[in-house]
């Protein structure tokens, strides 16, 4: 009898832990991670997004001093550039803000670096946004450490949130608005209520904050870089002092607040902050996930859980849509990440379901290749239809004109993708599937064939370039896109190009730029400089020039080793 019994027992707990589901949970605060899309991509170093009352968002670019209007699956279109801003470092265009009367009034807010040396808060509306008077300025700027979070709070009032402009000192003195949390009108003013009499001062005691967030009840909440030990999220009370430069993290000192909150520098450098469902919700650079923070009913924290880890790289803002989704942007692009070629994105996680819809999108129509060169091709389908709306195709590829399996080559948002980095002279096929917001698959669509050209040379790079804004006195060369031409790989490119006499570089991203005369030449970086066939990076740069002259640089030439 025992002989039987065991067998059968050692059968049922087989079956036990082939059907157990996955340990790791789907839905963290709300949201399902496991159906995170990517919905926007060819953004440059994104790092605030602000909603408009249509739905869609405004996105503001740190080093271009672009403001951009996006939509899922849809080009990003600008639709203002803040003029003066100088970009260089942590610096350049940072928070924006929609008025929360905006249907009445039409204002936007933008907080960034200008060419005259501080950090200010402008406004402008987007019917004539070349008019964008300033409200506040004065605030300390560096190369690092200008925090940047705008927002307005439950109370109508308008928050910022410094950084100690690389001077610790800033953070307690009262008299700097440098490494503080400040709290204005929407008109840049003093308001009532501030806890220092005839200051803009909320809080001080910072050392760099990014990331403001207010929870259902009306507690403020920021997150904030540490130096080289902890990172922090902080409950923020009026007139408190986080103590800063004597503390990072908690220092067990009755003066100053502590941090509900403490990562290592490693696991977080947050940036920007969101708030839904009892959950915090912090974006992280260096980190490259996203945390999720649990609040109890005193506003202190549970256990936070790391989402999204490595699977998109460094994070910057997150802010819940309008449309009930979770929206973060990544920052591959800001001189310290690995970008991909869809870089930089924005991620949508959606809400959690019942898990009630449990019918598939229909079929895509079946795709068409067009514009297939030695490294990449063109597809485009017909869109499927869902009961509840589709919210975005997988690509599938498989290598040879038969036989080979299909793996995903990619998503998209749209009924397009352009797919790179392919092997000249070769066969590929390509299938694609749709997803509908509950997770359904749709079946796979008809194949298409496409064979890559033999390509030319086996080496070479092109330098585009873009003047992005001008003023009477400098401009913005933003992007210059070097692009690898050739069928191998290139390990490091320069470029050079001429600046019109009297013009001086003031500053760059993404290359190292040197000038001798008249003739400058831009270096690629340690993570920029290796290029697949087929595979572009960008850079940009500012410079000065003598007024009234409207000349920019010319003769950009590539050069690879």
């Amino acid at each position: 009898m025992r002989a039987r019994i065991v067998p059968a027992l050692i059968l049922a707990l087989i079956a036990l832990l082939v059907s157990a589901p996955e340990a790791r949970a789907q839905v963290v605060g709300g949201f399902d991670f496991a159906r995170a899309e990517v919905s926007v991509t060819g953004l440059q170093v994104p790092w605030s997004l602000a909603f408009l009352p249509d739905g869609s968002a405004l996105v503001s670019e740190r080093n271009t001093g672009r403001i951009l209007q996006v939509r899922p699956g849809q080009t990003a279109v600008p639709v203002a550039t803040v003029s003066g801003v100088s970009a260089s470092g942590e610096s350049g265009l940072l928070g924006i803000a929609v008025s929360p009367t905006y249907a009445q009034d039409g204002w936007v807010y933008a907080y960034f670096t200008s060419t005259s040396g501080d950090n200010r808060l402008i406004r402008l509306q987007l019917s004539a946004p070349q008019t964008q008077p300033v409200l506040f300025s004065g605030v300390p700027s560096a190369t690092i450490h200008d925090g940047g979070r705008l927002a307005f709070g439950p109370d109508g009032m308008l928050y910022l949130g410094t950084g100690d402009a690389s001077n610790t000192a800033n953070a307690q003195n009262l008299n700097t608005p440098a490494g503080k949390i400040l709290r204005m009108t929407p008109t840049g003013g003093i308001p009532s209520g501030n806890p220092f009499s005839g200051s803009r001062v909320w809080s001080y005691g910072h050392r760099n904050v990014q990331g403001l967030a207010w929870d259902a009840q009306g507690r403020m909440y920021a997150s904030e870089f540490g130096q080289n030990t902890w990172d922090e999220i902080n409950q923020i009370v009026a007139g408190g002092n986080y103590g800063w430069p004597t503390c990072e993290g908690n220092c067990g000192n009755t003066s100053f607040r502590s941090p509900i909150v403490t990562w290592t520098t490693a696991e977080a450098s947050p940036s920007g902050l969101a708030y839904a469902n009892n959950t915090l919700f912090a974006a992280a650079l260096r980190g490259q996930r996203l945390w999720a923070v649990p609040l109890t009913g005193s506003g202190t924290a549970g256990t936070p859980v790391a989402e999204l880890q490595s699977a998109y790289g460094r994070l910057r803002a997150v802010a819940v849509g309008p449309d009930g989704w979770l929206w973060v942007t990544t920052s591959n692009r800001d001189g310290r990440g690995t970008p991909v070629a869809q870089d930089d994105r924005v991620i949508r996680i959606p809400p959690a379901t019942t898990g009630t819809d449990t019918s598939p999108p229909t079929a895509p129509g079946n795709p068409t290749a067009s514009g297939t060169t030695a490294t990449g091709t063109t597809l485009a389908w017909a869109a499927s239809t869902d009961n509840v709306g589709v919210s975005g195709y997988d690509v599938l590829r498989a290598p040879g004109a038969t036989g080979g399996t299909f793996t995903q080559a990619g998503t998209s948002a749209t009924t397009s993708f352009t797919d790179t980095g392919l092997t000249a002279s070769t066969a590929y096929r390509y299938q694609v599937r749709a997803r509908d917001a509950a997770g359904n698959l749709s079946p796979v669509s008809g194949t298409v064939a496409v064979t890559t050209t033999s390509g030319g040379t086996t080496g070479g790079c092109t330098a585009t370039a873009t003047t992005q804004t001008q003023w009477g006195g400098g401009y913005v060369i933003q992007p210059v896109t070097v692009a690898n031409t050739g069928t191998s790989a290139v390990n490091g490119w320069t470029v050079t190009f001429t600046l019109p006499s009297g013009h001086s570089v003031t500053g760059s991203w993404n290359a190292t730029l040197t000038s001798g005369g008249q003739t400058v030449t831009a270096k690629s970086l340690g993570h920029n400089g290796a290029l697949a066939p087929g595979q572009s990076v960008t850079f940009g740069f500012q410079a000065a020039r003598p007024s009234g002259n409207t000349q920019v640089p010319s003769g950009y030439v590539c050069a690879s080793p």
